[in-house]
């Protein structure tokens, strides 16, 4: 049994005569009537009664075509749900973000413009460490990421650089590095830290600890690890230490923290949204390049 057949046999059913069902249907009758035919043989029952002039739909056919004018909405309605998917109009798509970045710049504004362009489609957002939405988009979890420090190249993960963060020193109001008029990196050897665990970035927690051996800051004394910079300025807050973050965060900044540039810390801190190469998802390609648009043109 095809489509073909239910959709013959719902226009006979409905129009009672072979004649005008074929004319509605843009067929041959004869062609009508042996579609009909094969259908009624396949199913092993009579739809039709043959009369004199037209036909008469029989008991077991009313019941035949309630079931088939349900079927061929279902077909139709998955049709569109399919093709709106195909389209990138619907769907789910699953994006990762640094909680600090979303406070200011494209990751907020993209995630805006794709609820106003795609109001079909899900967005499902997963605040997570950089290091975990990498494995999360590498094992197919996350359609996409928002992550800190990923490597130029990569065999698996393609990628956007979306901004590049300078570093700044967050410490709590009338820390006494707050006073000094050039804050420089040999002034903070004895100054308690709040550091980021090297496991979640080792390639960028290298550089930075070789930037401050440079600088004269041999040894940062660290008192405490924290996963994101969230926690790290919370911790700022309760004046457990000072904590080098990216500019991004003074977007929301808590009032008990100054933000502190320091003068001869030159590290960059790249900004990218990856997602796996061979995700071929229609909503992820249209995201992609709502990013890439607003990526050009931003000045975060």
């Amino acid at each position: 049994m095809e489509l073909r057949h239910l959709r013959y046999f719902v226009a006979v059913g409905e129009e009672q005569h072979y004649g005008r069902a074929a004319r509605r249907l843009h067929v041959a009758q004869p062609a009508l009537s042996r579609q009909i035919q094969d259908l009624e043989d396949e199913i092993g029952f009579t739809l039709f009664d043959r009369l004199p002039r037209g036909v008469k739909i029989s008991t077991a056919g009313k019941s035949f075509l309630e079931d088939a004018r349900r079927i061929l909405q279902q077909v139709s309605e998955a049709t569109m749900r399919a093709a709106c998917v195909a389209r990138g109009q619907s769907g789910t798509l699953r994006v990762g973000f640094a909680e600090s970045a979303s406070w200011h710049g494209v990751v907020p504004d993209s995630f805006r413009q794709f609820r106003e362009r795609q109001p079909d489609a899900e967005l499902q957002l997963n605040p997570l460490s950089s290091l975990d939405q990498v494995d999360a988009v590498r094992s197919g979890r996350l359609d996409a990421g928002f992550v800190f420090d990923f490597p130029k190249t990569d065999r698996e993960l393609d990628q956007i650089r979306v901004a590049s963060h300078n570093l700044l020193l967050a410490a709590p109001k009338g820390h006494p590095l707050t006073k000094l008029k050039e804050l420089l990196l040999r002034d903070m050897g004895d100054t308690a830290f709040i550091w980021f665990p090297r496991r979640q970035s080792p390639a960028y927690y290298d550089r930075l600890m070789y930037a401050c051996f440079r600088g004269g800051l041999k040894t940062p004394h660290i008192v405490q690890e924290a996963l994101d910079q969230a926690t790290m300025l919370s911790l700022v807050t309760c004046r457990l230490g000072v904590a080098f973050v990216s500019d991004s965060v003074r977007w929301r900044c808590p009032d008990g923290v100054v933000m502190l540039p320091v003068a001869d810390l030159n590290l960059s801190l790249p900004f990218s949204l990856v997602w796996r190469k061979d995700n071929v998802s229609p909503l992820l390609e249209n995201f992609v390049e709502d990013v890439k648009k607003k990526a050009s043109t931003s000045s975060e």
